[in-house]
């Protein structure tokens, strides 16, 4: 661990040389027809003391090492591919000896306790071609918004929740018939990890009416989704080393959507799910979402849903609830009766997505007092964006993700379980670019349901220095 003397020296060393970058950025970059980017970072960043014992007893199981990052970056046309080669290390100074200790689950995967493909597969940060909506779309590595149809069944799943001790490596890849000049028919498809193949959805969808000449009727696109998690143990605190044990969950379902309004002042499209999960849990929603003025989107929805049915199983962070939601998934419904729930999600998008924000907020529209069951609870979800170039060089970025709202157990009103880390994660990261230098901070929290005590709170923060040719 490093003392509080020497991470003062190393903060006040980075900011001194951001600003020393600055100094040469007087001439314009010339851009490559091809796109090359190179970024190199140094910082401080918490990692693991021990990734094969993530709940040690020794209350905080973080330790902070120096770290260096080397990221080129290629894109030509629609191609894009960029790599993250991160090293962490520490000094040895003074008395008790000199010499740099490296972190070795950086490259042994078994003290990582990983496969060579967890491992290895990730250092590729990104590779794709094209963009969500493009006739053909692919993309592997990171994901922060993993949706398949309408988002009932996967909605904005994150495949990053654990970084940025652990990165892994996902693949999206989408196909339209109009590609081939066959708009009937088309494809997404979605893997979470790669290298375990653990979560892995697929929706076919058809456009039956699109050669008639009615404009709304000839745009109805309807579908066919299932998503699977072959390892919904794997991040549990007592099986951390689960290779599968036969148990899955699967979620399947059929939607529909079909624009309506398409102008300046309001866009809408109907919208409708059907979806099916372990044990014969059902769960049904319709709905209304677009935009007011172009700049304000939202999503309006009323669900019938059966009992302890979860509406949008893979959401953001399913990867640190996949226990919780597992051991639902597992027990037999306490009740046979359905339930009526909703869905509002309302935001903006300013200047270009310069500032973006949004806040969705579903639950039952009648609680069980005594319920301490997440599909019985309000689920909270918010982002905000500032883009680079707005505050002169500042960005930022920020998630609050909260469940379980106003749920027994917890502290004080619901304002003040609003605010709680409770159940949350809380992610952040501030940005200050000038010139090629730039200097970002990041902070994340999120609470370990599979924990007990002090390490249910698993806090990660890192400080780096980057220079972008």
């Amino acid at each position: 661990m490093i003392n509080g003397k020497r991470q003062v020296l190393i903060a006040a060393f980075l900011v001194l040389g951001t600003f020393a970058w600055s100094q040469e950025a007087a001439k314009p970059e010339a851009k490559s027809p091809f796109g090359f980017g190179f970024e190199l970072g140094l910082g401080t960043e918490s990692v693991l003391r021990d990734p094969t014992d993530p709940y040690d007893e020794l209350g905080n199981p973080m330790d902070t090492y120096q770290m260096l990052a080397i990221k080129p970056d290629l894109s030509i046309g629609k191609f894009g591919l960029g790599f993250d080669v991160t090293v962490h290390f520490n000094l040895q100074l003074g008395s008790g000896g000199q010499g740099v200790e490296f972190y070795e689950p950086d490259w042994n995967w078994v003290k990582a306790n990983k496969t060579f493909l967890e491992l290895y597969l990730p250092k590729i940060a990104y590779a794709r071609w094209g963009v969500k909506g493009d006739p053909l779309f692919v993309k592997l590595g990171s994901f922060d918004d993993g949706t398949l149809g309408n988002g009932f069944i996967m909605g904005n799943y994150s495949n990053t929740r654990f970084l940025p001790q652990t990165r892994l490596f996902g693949l999206a890849f989408d196909l339209d018939g109009k590609l081939f000049e066959f708009p009937f028919v088309g494809i997404e498809t979605f893997v979470g990890n790669l290298a375990r193949f653990d979560v892995l959805g697929t929706r076919v969808y058809a456009r039956p009416l699109t050669t008639m000449e009615i404009p709304i009727l000839s745009a109805l696109q309807v579908g066919v989704t299932i998503v699977v998690d072959t390892e919904p143990q794997l991040y549990d605190a007592e099986t951390l080393d689960n290779d599968g044990d036969g148990d899955s969950v699967a979620v399947s379902g059929i939607d529909f959507r079909l624009p309506v309004l398409g102008n300046p002042l309001i866009s809408m499209a109907a919208f409708g799910d059907l979806a099916l999960q372990n044990g014969g849990r059902w769960g049904t929603a319709i709905g209304v979402g677009g935009r007011f003025f172009s700049f304000m989107p939202y999503i309006l929805q009323l669900r019938v849903l059966g009992p302890e049915f979860i509406p949008t199983y893979f959401d953001t962070s399913y990867d640190l609830f996949r226990s919780t939601k597992f051991e639902i998934m597992q027990d037999a419904p306490e009740s046979s009766e359905a339930y009526a729930g909703w869905l509002a999600s309302l935001g903006f998008s300013l200047l270009s997505d310069m500032i973006v924000f949004n806040v969705s907020v579903d639950g039952p529209f009648a609680t069980d007092a005594n319920s301490t069951s997440i599909s019985d609870w309000p689920h909270l979800r918010g982002v905000f964006t500032v883009g680079e170039g707005l505050l002169a060089g500042f960005s930022f970025d920020a998630l609050y993700e909260k469940y379980l709202l106003g749920a027994p157990g917890g502290e004080g009103g619901f304002f003040e379980d609003l605010l709680s880390p409770e159940n949350a994660v809380i992610g952040a990261k501030f940005n200050y670019r000038t010139g090629p230098a730039v200097l970002s901070l990041l902070y994340n929290l999120r609470y370990d349901p599979a924990a007990t005590g002090a390490q249910q709170y698993v806090v990660t923060s890192s400080l780096i220095s980057s220079v972008r040719f």
